[in-house]
C-alpha cells in the first residue's frame, strides 16, 4: 500500500532543505522571521507549523535578499508584498516596485484582455509607472475615468493612466476624455445584456461560459469601434 505524500513540511523538513545553501540559517531563525511577518505558515491542529512549496521559496527569498543584497527586513518585506500584488520589486532601498504586466509597448492590448485583477498599485506606484502628473491623476478620477478599489489601483487604471499620458501630448485632456467612458458605459451595458442570462444558468461551466463570451464581445466592440474611427477619418479626407 503506497503511503500518502504530504503536501507540507515541517519546520525541521525546511531547515534541511535550506541548510546547504545558508549555512547561518536555523530553526531559531525561522520562527524569527515568522514573527516579524515575512512568512506565515500554516498550523496544524496540534499548533506544528506547516510549511508549503510556496513558504519555502519565500523564506530562500529572504534570505537570498539578506546575503547577497544586504537588504534590512524592512525593505525585504516591502519586496515581498510587491511581489503579493503582482509587481517587481524595487531593485535598491528607497526604490519604486514596477508592475508585471503582459503588454504591447507599455500598454494592455485590447484584443488579448489578460487577467491581471492581482495587480494592486498604490498612488505613488501608479504615478511612476504610468509617468502621469498628481493633477491628470485627480482629474481622471474626478471624472470617473479612473476608480480606485479599496486601497490600491488595478492593471486597468495602469493601463487608462499610460494612454492619457500618450493622448495628452496631443493636446487631449481629461475633460475631452468624457465621452470615451460615456460610450465604455454603454458597450458594458450591451455585453451585459448577453452575459447576464448566462451567468445566472447552474453549473460549473456557466461562469467560464460568461467570460469567454464577455471577453469575446468586449475584443469585437473595440475592433468595431476602431474601425468606425478609422471609417470616420478616411471620409473627411
Amino acid at each position: 500500500m503506497a503511503v500518502p505524500v504530504r503536501a507540507y513540511l515541517s519546520i525541521g523538513e525546511v531547515l534541511s532543505k535550506l541548510r546547504n545553501e545558508f549555512s547561518d540559517i536555523t530553526i531559531s531563525k525561522i520562527r524569527f522571521l515568522e514573527s516579524e511577518g515575512l512568512i506565515e505558515p500554516q498550523r496544524t491542529p496540534s499548533g506544528y507549523r506547516k510549511f508549503t512549496n510556496t513558504d519555502l521559496e519565500r523564506l530562500r527569498f529572504v534570505l537570498l535578499a539578506q546575503r547577497d543584497q544586504y537588504l534590512p527586513l524592512r525593505v525585504i518585506k516591502e519586496n515581498l508584498d510587491a511581489l503579493d500584488r503582482g509587481l517587481t520589486p524595487a531593485s535598491a532601498v528607497g526604490g519604486v516596485a514596477t508592475p508585471r504586466l503582459a503588454t504591447q509597448d507599455g500598454v494592455l492590448t485590447a484584443n488579448t484582455f489578460p487577467d491581471d485583477q492581482d495587480l494592486r498599485l498604490t498612488r505613488t506606484e501608479l504615478i511612476s509607472a504610468s509617468e502621469i502628473s498628481e493633477d491628470q491623476l485627480s482629474e481622471l478620477e474626478s471624472y470617473g475615468l479612473i476608480t480606485i478599489r479599496g486601497r490600491h489601483y488595478d492593471a486597468d487604471s495602469l493601463a487608462i493612466a499610460k494612454i492619457v499620458v500618450a493622448i495628452s501630448a496631443f493636446g487631449i485632456g481629461a475633460r475631452h476624455l468624457r465621452a470615451f467612458k460615456t460610450a465604455a458605459d454603454r458597450e458594458i451595458g450591451l455585453v451585459e445584456q448577453v452575459t447576464t442570462p448566462i451567468r445566472s444558468q447552474k453549473g460549473t461551466e456557466a461562469k467560464a461560459k460568461a467570460d469567454e463570451v464577455e471577453r469575446e464581445i468586449a475584443s469585437l466592440s473595440i475592433r468595431l469601434h476602431a474601425s468606425l474611427v478609422r471609417s470616420g477619418l478616411h471620409r473627411s479626407k
